[in-house]
């Protein structure tokens, strides 16, 4: 399995923000939107990621608020990223590596969408079911000895 199949049935719907958005108005889109994770954009070109992780850093640094900080002050600048063409156990790979729950879709320096660990193993649950449903069904349909004329 490749990325392209999980944003095939995940659709296309991107949340972004900039890098000099107050990051009180970050938490306020996270929240309203029921999200994780915002891609950071500037002129076009993704720069950063946000994600609860660090804006739960953001507020332990601060004394728990987020005051007057920037998105670009809390982001993570160097995301992790893949490519629609991807395959599913780098993605995995990359992800457990560094922890990442969210990573950015590319294709050169277009942003394509953004899948999360849980789209992840949602895709390889699913395929897993669908794997041994079709194993269920050819054990089913196999024929027994007593089609065999013993």
């Amino acid at each position: 399995m490749k990325v392209s199949d999980i944003l095939r049935v995940k659709g296309n719907t991107l949340y972004t923000i900039t890098p000099d958005d107050p990051l009180a108005d970050a938490v306020a889109v996270m929240a309203e939107k029921d999200i994780g994770s915002l891609v950071v954009m500037e002129h076009g070109d993704l720069v950063g990621m946000l994600t609860f992780r660090e804006i739960i850093l953001t507020l332990q640094a601060n004394g728990g608020a987020v005051g007057t900080t920037t998105v670009r002050k809390a982001m993570d600048d160097a995301p992790l990223t893949c490519t629609a063409e991807t395959e599913l156990d780098e993605v995995r790979r990359m992800m457990l590596d560094r922890h990442a729950r969210y990573m950015p879709v590319m294709d050169k320096r277009m942003l394509m969408g953004v899948i999360s660990f849980y789209d992840v193993a949602k895709a390889v649950v699913d395929s897993q079911n669908f794997e041994n449903k079709m194993l269920k069904a050819y054990i089913r349909d196999w024929p027994g000895e007593e089609d065999e004329g013993r």
